[in-house]
């Protein structure tokens, strides 16, 4: 069993910046992926990492205005949001695929396999 705490959604600003946490046990060489889904939206997949090697994945929607990383010594994966616009508001969830290879994770094609409780993030305009 995969547990995921997420942490750091708020409310901001159009234009300002979020770090949203993600604390992950166990914590192993895996993919792990960021999500969102807002009411009456698809699940958009945003950012993926591979955690061993830290190469990442973004999907358009956020390339250049989010950043995917890892503290492999901290068991953490954090996403920093930047330039925040009012179509980013969504509940964030952190998610561990355990099914997966570096191509299918840095497509952001990886199945999620568990996530987490989410954490809301509101941009207002």
């Amino acid at each position: 069993q995969v547990q995921l705490v997420e942490s750091g959604g708020g409310a901001v600003q159009a234009g300002g910046s979020l770090r949203l946490s993600c604390v992950v046990s166990p914590y192993t060489d895996r993919c792990m992926s960021w999500f969102r889904q807002a009411p009456g939206r698809e699940r958009e997949g945003v950012a993926g990492i591979v955690t061993g090697s830290g190469s990442t994945y973004y999907a358009d929607s956020v390339k250049g205005r989010f950043t995917i990383s890892r503290d492999n010594a901290k068991k953490t994966v954090f996403l920093q949001m930047t330039s925040l616009k009012p179509e980013d508001t969504a509940m964030y969830y952190c998610a561990v695929s355990t099914k997966w290879s570096i191509s299918s994770c840095l497509r952001g094609a990886a199945e999620l396999s568990y996530w987490g409780q989410g954490t809301q993030v509101t941009v207002s305009s």
